[in-house]
Order: C-alpha cells, then structure tokens, then sequence
C-alpha cells in the first residue's frame, strides 16, 4: 500500500492542471487460460495493457502525474517521445514533465491478475477448471489494468478492446463485436475511471430487452443481459432479474424526467466479489450469492431486487453526475440507498421495503454512527484509504435516512423536482454539496444551510423520548418529546417526526392517534395530542421519518414486555424491535431482557425479515452482551426456543426455514447435534422442511465447530458439492474445528501467507472465531497485536481491512483486551489513520458489550 495512496490535495491539484479528451486501453487477457508466462513462477501471472491517453494542460511545461499499479512497464511515450521506464515509473505513478498544452501519452505494461478482488480478478472454477474474470475498481484500482489519472473528477470517453480466449465472451461498459480475434467496444460517454469496467469468460449469457415511449415521438429499447459462471446456470432465475430490472427502468423514468444514458444494459454475477454489486454502466457487477443455490426467504430475493435498483438509481446518482471527491461519496451511495428502498416499495412486489429500511439498514447506520470514527455525512476524505473505509453505515444507511428526512421537510414533490434539475444541469458533470443544496432549494423554497449543517455536517444519533403528563380525568394533559444527544457529538437536530398513540383493542395494540410535529431543541411540546385518551404505548417516529433512537416512557416499555407481539401494524412493531437492541447495546436494557422478548415474541414476528434480523441479534446478545455466567442458560433458551419455534412453523414454510438456521445456530446439548446430525442423514423430520445443499453445510459448521463432525465428514460433503460454493463452505467449516493445530494453521493461512483469495480468507476467518472457541482462541490476541502492523503494510488494502477486522480479538471479552488495545494504540500513534481508525471501533465494540454485560449482571443481582 505505501505510494498507492492518493491525496485529496493531490487529486485537486491535478484537476487544476489537466482535463482529459479520451482512453483508448486495449488488454490482452489470454494468458488467463494455460501456463503462465514467466519461466519460473516466482512473480505474478500477468496481462499486456496498452494505454493512450489523450489529455490537455492549461498550463504547457508543467509536470503531473499518471497512475499504474503494475509489475513492469515495458514502455512509456508522451507527445512522441520515448521515456526512460526505470526513471519515470515507481511502480504506482509514471511521472510526466513538461507537458505540452495538448498531450499523447502512451504506456505499455504488464498488469497483474489479482486474486483479491481489486482490479482484474482471476477466478478458476474448481467444478470443471474454467478461468473467469471481471474487474473491480472503486475507489481506485483501475490502475491495476491500465494506466489513468484514478480520480473521481477527471472524467472521459474510453474506448477498450480485448484480445481474449476463442471460446470467451468479453463484455464492457459499452456495445461490443468480436473481429479478427478481438473483442472492440462502443466509446463510452465521459465517465470516471473507477466505473469502467471489462468482464470475460465462458460465462452463461440470458438476454431480453426493455422499451419505452418516451413521450416526444422516440422510443428508447435498452438490450437487457444477466450472465453468471456455467456452474451456476442451472440456479439462475434471470427472469426475476429482468422483472425488477424493467419496472425499477419504468420507476426512474417515471421519476427522474431524464432516459437512461448508457446504451445497453447488462448485470454480470461473478465470484469472489468484495462488495454486493457495483454500478459500473452498461455492465453492473453483482457478488454471485445473489443466485440462490437452495431455499431462500422472501428477504433474499427483497434484498437482491433492492441491490438491483440501488445499482441503478447509481446511473443518474454516481455515474451521470459523479462527486468531485470522496468528501461527497453521499451524494451517489445515500441517494442510490434511499432510492433503492424508495422504488423497491413503487414500483415491486417488495411493498414492505421501509420496513426492512427500518430494521435492517438504520441498524448499521445506529453502530456506524456511535463508533469513535463517526463523522458526517459529507466526510473529510484526506485520501484513498481514508475514502475506501468510508463506504459505511453512515455514507450509505445513515445518508439514506436522513434523505428520508429530507423528503418529509421538503416534500416529496420538491425533492424529486430538484433530483431532474440536478441531473439536466450537471449531466457528465461533478458536483459538491452546494450543487444539490442550490436545486433543492430552488424547488422547496426552504433554506438548505441550515438543515445541512446539522444533518449533513455534523456527526451522531439523537435520541427522541416522549414525555406524557395525565390529567385527573386520565387524559393527556401535555406530551412533549425530549431530544439528547451524546457529549461527543452535542448537535440537536430538526426533526420531522410522526407520533402515534397505541392502545389495546380486541387483543391487538392499534393506534388511535397520530399527528406529525417539528421537533426542535432539548423539548417540545405537542399541542395536537392534548386531552387525548391515555395511551399504553406512545411512538415517537412513527413510521420511520426520521433518523433517530427512539426511546419509551415507562409505562410504554412496560406495554412493549408484555405486549410487543400484540402491535398490529408491522412496521410500528419493526420499529419498536429496533429500539429495543439500541437499548440493550447502550446498556439500558439487560440482554437477557432482550432475549426474552425473542423467546416470547418473535414466533408471532409475520415480517420474514424482522424475525431474521432479530435472529442475528439475539445470537449478538448471547456472544456480547449477556453477563459471562449467565451464557449458559442464555444459550440453553435460545436453543430451545429454536427448536421449539422450528416444530411450530408452518411445514415448508420462510419462517420455517428461518428457525431451523437459527436453531443450527444455536444448538449447545448432545440432544440438539443429534437432531442436526440425524436431519443431515435422513433420521430425523421435520414435516415440510427440505435439508438441501445450503441448508446441510448450515447443519454442518455447529457440528465441526462443537466436534461432533470430522474432517472425514466434511470431505463426504465436499464430495456432494465440489463446487466453488462447495469449496467456500468446506474452508470454513475446517477452520471452525475445534483444535489448537487447526487454529495455528488457520491463523498461519491468514497472516503469514498470501496462498488464499479474498473469498477464501473471509470464509477461513469466520471457521475461526467460534464463540465457543474462546478459551482455544485466546493465545492469538496478543498475536494480533503483533502482527497487524505488517499485515497493514504488505497486503492489499481489502485484504488487510478483512484481517484486521476479523481477527480483533473480540471473543476475548475482558478488560484485558482494552488495555492491550489502549496500549497498541498508544504505541502506534504514528500507524496509519485508516488502520487505526478500524483498531478503534473494534475497541469500542468491545467496550460496549463490556457494558451490556455490567448491566446483564447488575440486573442478575437486582433479580
């Protein structure tokens, strides 16, 4: 990573200096397939690039820039002169002077195949040996395919050809024909390095095509693709791909008064992707978990069609108009979050869209943004590491909410009028926040300044608690809504919120009133819900308008324990769920309170992707927030619950399903393994519930990780499945066994080779950290420690940000942890800002469960 990183000071200088006209980058890939080209081995497998780049200098006999990350450069011209490689290429920069006022630069090299997921992966399937490859480049790796100026506000046409494999098809962002042995593409329109994009390979290809009226007498055809590897084609239902494709297609043209700008458009499901998708145009990249190799609930196909327009709302939101700088990342990833749910619920069967906003993306936004390295939504980007740890909960999830928000003060009308405004005036354009804030207010008539400097530009999550005052009649005399704030980030925000009342009627908790009110300051009291009938439970954001931890009076909590299953509308019950895990991870609220609420309530839960979500945070509960001595029993209920909850499910049914993962979760007895154990032979039933090849390698990790399976077991199952999907489950579950020889070969794959891809190091890391490993886990805290800094220093910056998160020695629960935290971050103060930013929330992670588990036991005490 050193001299890879580039400043944002750099970046602006750069953009002072030059524009660019157009790329011509031709790749030739063929020495994917076969033998490798050097004689020995030793370096990497690599790729011929051959880059002209045709740019401009306003300020002729000036020195720049351009950047490469390559192995070798075999030459380099500028302006028809021949450069000295060994002189002007460092290995990540090719240093240009005296620059002309008009510029060819032409630079052959050899690229490296990268097998972690930046920049021109290699993939080779091990089900039948073919090579796949796709690109990915955000922020800044198209530099290890060809050489560019890599920032977001030096925007061109590109034109790319590859010479590929025979049997190979090659896609890219435009149109493209094979002819004589080479794939040649359509030029693109001016668009930012880091979203063009190349993918190659005997891929399975399904075309359709989306047409439109547009109103002026033309008619707008879009080619439609989806391709995925050849193993996978039998799983692809590409049709659901294509459905939610052409009505999000309809949605945004309903909405944003602008076609769509980039010709075809194609949607590539390829392995071992770092991401969930990525919006290069004309060819989006998906992580290839998004084809379903089993039974999945209805949340995994809501998921994908929400990824789907997500990618797509990035057409106009990111690639039309693209940000300056990483500061207003925002400006595309909190638009294109906000539309994804936005369109999900216009314009798909995925009605329930908010709900799962709600649950699911504001929970990333709550951590995200209580974690020492919050920051605002429009962040200070010095650099690329700093902008590659910033695609986060609160440029993402936070960004989205708080859009939200900003639809409810502007109203929804002005706010998409102000999108078309943004668009027709910064077409293949950058912009910073003053662009958008100018349209908005233009179509509001409201002051942007205000709003933006406590929502944009400040930090933290308000915390919204009502206050309710009875009359002698048992009447409202006065509601007000109290707003907090932490001291680090002392900022009381505008909200717009909606209140609801909720009481019991026919055995259902109903809302019987409700009014919206600007809340404002420390108080504010609300007129519109005096003299009102007392209510048993009062929501303050009802209906989720805005970003904030709701917090309840007490007789509102009490209404919530004895009868949060009763709350009949689901998103006011999704909402309360929330709240209620914010409570427990600020240790107001005993974790095994919690847990008992999903004892007691969860098997009522009708939304499939609540009752995961609360799934995933009950087991979070039990590993981080419930008092040491009382795990056992936690876990003991848990598991019973589960197994209780997977009989009463309806036969074949999501929620069935959902309960038979969460039971295999957390199963701790001998008579729970033999359950898993006889489900995976055939010797137990559960009626409707069918074991296929997802489900038994679920079934399979608890039994490794607890030895009640062995390596023999787990290569009978890789022999069912000796797929690439197979492979990924099969590393897992052999880092999970319980053994102190299978821990040091686990640890010595991870930090002291580099022999594993990226999808092979998250599956190795998630074998290791068995929660009831801990005490065989325990000697590799202070080895994390140690080794961190090198790892931070000689890995690629993806796979150092998976070491370094994975391996924090979470598991090791105890102040001592902290203190040896404090003292590397005491001895490091000079490491990297973005390595020690990501050793400081895993510290506050862990300090935070340290309190959850001081108040689990407190109440232990008081019980």
């Amino acid at each position: 990573m050193p001299g890879e990183n580039l400043s944002r000071d750099e970046a602006r200088e750069r953009a002072a200096l030059l524009s660019v006209d157009g790329y011509d980058v031709s790749l030739d890939v063929r020495s994917a397939v076969g033998d490798r080209d050097d004689e020995d081995g030793s370096g990497p497998r690599t790729f011929r690039s051959v880059t002209t780049i045709r740019f401009r200098c306003n300020e002729p006999g000036a020195s720049s820039f351009a950047d490469l990350v390559a192995p070798s450069v075999t030459s380099v011209s500028l302006n028809g002169r021949d450069l000295d490689p060994g002189e002007v290429f460092d290995g990540t920069r090719i240093l240009l002077e005296d620059l002309a006022a008009e510029n060819e630069l032409v630079v052959d090299a050899r690229c490296a195949y990268s097998r972690t997921g930046e920049g021109l992966h290699r993939f080779v399937d091990p089900e039948d040996g073919e090579v796949y490859l796709y690109t990915q480049y955000e922020p800044a790796d198209s530099r290890r395919v060809f050489a560019n100026f890599e920032q977001p506000d030096l925007k061109a046409p590109f034109r790319f050809e590859v010479r590929a494999p025979e049997e190979w098809t090659v896609w890219s962002n435009g149109e493209g024909e094979r002819a004589d042995g080479v794939w040649r593409f359509a030029e693109t329109k001016p668009i930012s390095t880091y979203i063009t994009c190349v993918v190659a390979g005997p891929y399975h290809y399904v075309t359709d095509s989306y047409t439109r009226d547009l109103g002026d007498g033309t008619t707008l055809e879009i080619p439609l693709g989806a391709l995925c590897r050849k193993g996978l084609a039998p799983h692809f239902d590409a049709e659901d791909v294509f459905l939610i494709t052409k009505q999000g297609l309809d949605f945004f043209h309903d909405h944003f008064d602008y076609p769509y700008p980039f010709g075809k458009y194609d949607q590539a499901f390829v392995p071992e992707y770092n991401l969930g998708a990525m919006e290069n145009p004309g060819l989006v990249t998906f992580r290839e978990e998004y084809i379903f190799r089993g039974k999945v609930t209805r949340l995994s196909y809501e998921s994908r069609a929400n990824v789907i327009l997500h990618e797509m709302a990035h057409m106009w939101f990111g690639d039309l108009v693209t940000m300056e700088w990483w500061d207003d990342l925002w400006l595309k990833e909190s638009f294109a979050d906000f539309m994804g749910s936005f369109s999900l619920v216009g314009a798909t069967r995925f009605t329930e869209g908010w709900i799962t906003f709600a649950n699911r993306r504001k929970a990333w936004a709550y951590r995200a943004d209580q974690l020492p390295s919050t920051h605002p939504i429009t962040a200070d980007i010095r650099d690329l590491q700093d902008a590659k740890l910033n695609f986060d909960g609160i440029t993402y999830a936070k960004g989205a909410s708080v859009l939200k928000q900003l639809v409810a003060y502007v109203g929804r009308d002005a706010f998409l009028e102000g999108a078309r405004r943004y668009f027709k005036r910064h077409a293949y354009g950058n912009t910073r926040l003053g662009d958008l804030l100018s349209v908005l207010a233009e179509t509001s008539g409201r002051d942007m300044g205000a709003w933006a400097r406590s929502w944009l530009q400040t930090a933290g999550v308000n915390a919204l608690t009502p206050q309710v005052l009875l009359d002698a009649q048992g009447r409202i005399a006065e509601l007000a809504v109290v707003q907090e704030a932490p001291e680090s980030h002392p900022e009381l925000r505008p909200h717009r919120v909606a209140i609801g009342l909720y009481r019991r009627e026919a055995g259902r908790l109903v809302r019987y009133a409700r009014t919206e009110a600007d809340v404002d300051g420390p108080r504010t009291v609300v007129t519109d819900l005096a003299g009102r009938e007392a209510p048993e439970l009062v929501l303050v954001n009802d209906e989720d308008l805005t970003y904030c931890k709701i917090r309840f009076d007490e007789t509102s909590l009490d209404t919530l324990r004895s009868h949060l299953g009763d709350i009949a509308d689901p998103l006011a019950r999704a909402l309360c769920w929330s709240a209620l895990w914010n409570l427990t991870r600020d240790a107001m609220l005993p974790a095994r309170d919690f847990i008992a609420l999903v004892l007691r309530f969860a098997g009522r839960e009708s939304d499939i992707g609540v009752l995961q979500m609360l799934h995933a945070w009950a087991e979070s509960a039990l590993v981080h927030y419930v008092a040491p001595p009382l795990r056992a029993t936690g876990a003991r209920l848990l598991a019973e619950g589960a197994e209780r909850e997977l009989y009463a499910a309806e036969p074949g049914s999501e929620h069935q399903l959902a309960w038979a993962r969460f039971f295999a979760q957390t199963a701790e007895d001998q008579a729970g393994f033999e359950l898993l154990q006889g489900l995976l032979d055939g010797t137990s039933v559960v009626e409707g519930l069918e074991v296929d090849q997802e489900l038994r390698w679920t079934f399979l990790e608890p039994l490794v990780a607890h030895g009640y399976a062995d390596e023999k077991a787990l290569e009978a199952e890789l022999a069912r499945d000796d797929t690439a999907s197979g492979r990924r489950h099969q590393v897992r579950c052999l880092a999970a066994r319980p053994s102190a020889a299978v821990k040091a070969q686990a640890w010595a794959q991870l930090v002291e080779s580099e022999d594993l891809s990226n999808a092979l190091v998250e599956a190795t890391i998630a074998g290791f950290n068995q929660p009831s490993q801990r005490e065989l886990l325990a000697p590799y805290a202070q080895k994390y420690f140690a080794s961190i800094g090198r790892v931070w220093s000689e890995r690629s910056i993806q796979i150092a940000m998976t070491i370094v998160k994975g391996l924090f020695p979470s598991l090791q629960d105890s102040p001592q942890t902290l203190v040896e935290t404090d003292v590397w971050l005491a001895a490091h103060d000079s490491a990297p800002p973005a390595l020690r930013r990501l050793v400081l929330e895993a510290w506050d992670d862990l300090a935070r469960g340290l309190r959850g588990q001081a108040c689990d036991a407190r109440a232990e005490e008081h019980h």
